[in-house]
């Protein structure tokens, strides 16, 4: 059973560093060296006016997985409609932890675009920063802050940060420690770090239970950031580029009843799977390796926050699984199939006997089918051994669908690292 001691002692693979960087024997070969160390996938905003700043800095916390010599940030305005102005760009390693946004002395660097120190995101589009000198500790969080002196409607976002970000008066960019005068839990206009290392990536494609959903805000126990602990521990150079989103499904964009609830919140899902995979895992730096896990939302909102004719098979969901596998052998990417965690008696009504049924026929083809390069029983890690179609007790976040902290250390230990290690 896992405990937050094991919990922590997973994390401290954030703390060792490397004097080298091996060539892992799971990179692709096709990056120029450049590697993603942290992502978030972009999302747009549901209906209504979108929060709106002006003459104002964002300050927001990324936690790095694998470490390098030099530093690239990715600006996203992928759901604009109209260019994106930033006024100036600062990245520093971060002083502090928890809720820290304070920079650590003497690390502080402009960041510039085209040799220039501000920018325009066009409508769509993401921007890819100027290389930056500034070495990167393996494990290491930085602090990006990004400064919008016009009027600037948030209509690009990561809405499940699980990390508190803080927006400050005035271009503060530069500056050791702000002073905020909001703080969100969401990553805005910001979708990705590389560092100029010669390992590769391993990219993790799903939802809530891969976002981080129900984890302790500010301690990065998402099962990636464990996974990438773990690497780290075992001298496994491969960074992690988390883009989990919370609601995520892999055939269908979120589509929400009219006059439903959901209408207010249902666009944060993020486009399908298969129709944001070319954005969010083949366009990563560096990318090696793919570890899926998506299905769940498939089977449990049609009828709760989509249409009842968005219902799925267990064939549905192979074919589409079988699209993903398609695609990153395409891109060079070796996969990894994880299996669908239970959820009996979840509180947001995903459970049925039928869903059941679809899920145990989707994770039998995942673990027997042998499409996939590799299998990652999750279900078998965090299951009740009295009740399998239960989360077990000591990792349930308490709605019988996500798992806690403990639970999200399960899963990074259930995770083979020797399939990791094969071209």
């Amino acid at each position: 059973m896992s405990t937050r001691r094991e919990i922590l002692a997973l994390a401290s693979g954030a703390a060792i560093t490397a004097a080298t960087f091996p060539e892992p024997a799971g990179a692709s070969g096709r990056d120029d060296g450049w590697t993603a160390t942290w992502a978030a996938a972009p999302t747009t905003i549901p209906p209504g006016p979108p929060l709106e700043l002006a003459g104002q800095t964002v300050r927001q916390v990324v936690h790095t997985s694998i470490g390098g010599d030099q530093l690239r940030i990715r600006l996203t305005n992928e759901f604009g409609a109209t260019p994106l102005h930033v006024g100036e760009v600062h990245v520093a390693i971060r002083a502090g932890s928890g809720s820290s946004t304070d920079a650590r002395p003497g690390t502080d660097r402009r960041v510039t675009f085209s040799g220039h120190r501000s920018a325009t995101v066009p409508a769509g589009a993401p921007l890819i920063s100027d290389p930056v000198g500034l070495a990167v500790p393996p494990g290491a969080d930085l602090v990006i802050s990004l400064w919008l002196p016009d009027r600037t409607p948030v209509t690009t976002l990561a809405a499940f940060a699980f990390q508190e970000n803080a927006i400050a008066v005035g271009n503060v960019t530069g500056a050791a420690r702000i002073t905020p005068t909001s703080t969100i839990t969401q990553y805005l206009f910001l979708s990705g770090v590389s560092v100029r290392s010669r390992g590769g990536t391993v990219v993790t494609l799903g939802d809530s239970i891969t976002n981080g959903a129900n984890t302790e805000t500010n301690a990065d126990h998402r099962w990636p950031d464990l996974l990438a602990a773990r690497f780290r521990t075992a001298r496994i150079n491969l960074g992690v580029a988390n883009v989990g989103v919370s609601g995520n499904r892999l055939l269908h964009d979120p589509n929400p009843p009219a006059g439903d609830p959901a209408e207010a919140f249902a666009a944060y899902f993020a486009q399908s799977a298969l129709r944001r995979f070319d954005r969010d895992v083949s366009a990563q730096p560096g990318a090696a390796h793919l570890v899926v896990l998506l299905g769940v939302n498939d089977l449990g909102h049609p009828g709760t926050v989509a249409p009842l004719s968005e219902v799925v098979t267990a064939d549905d969901l192979i074919a589409g699984h079988r699209q993903l596998i398609a695609r990153a052998r395409q891109a060079g990417l070796r996969t990894h199939g994880a299996t669908i965690l239970p959820f009996k008696g979840d509180t947001l009504g995903f459970y049925t006997p039928e869903n059941e049924r679809k899920r145990a026929a989707l994770n039998r083809w995942i673990r027997t089918s042998g499409e996939y390069d590799e299998v990652i029983d999750f279900d078998a890690a965090v299951r009740d051994s009295a009740d399998p179609l239960r989360l077990a007790a000591a990792y349930d976040s308490g709605d019988h669908l996500h798992p806690n902290d403990a639970g999200m250390a399960a899963m990074a230990a259930a995770v083979r690292l020797g399939g990791f290690q094969h071209p």
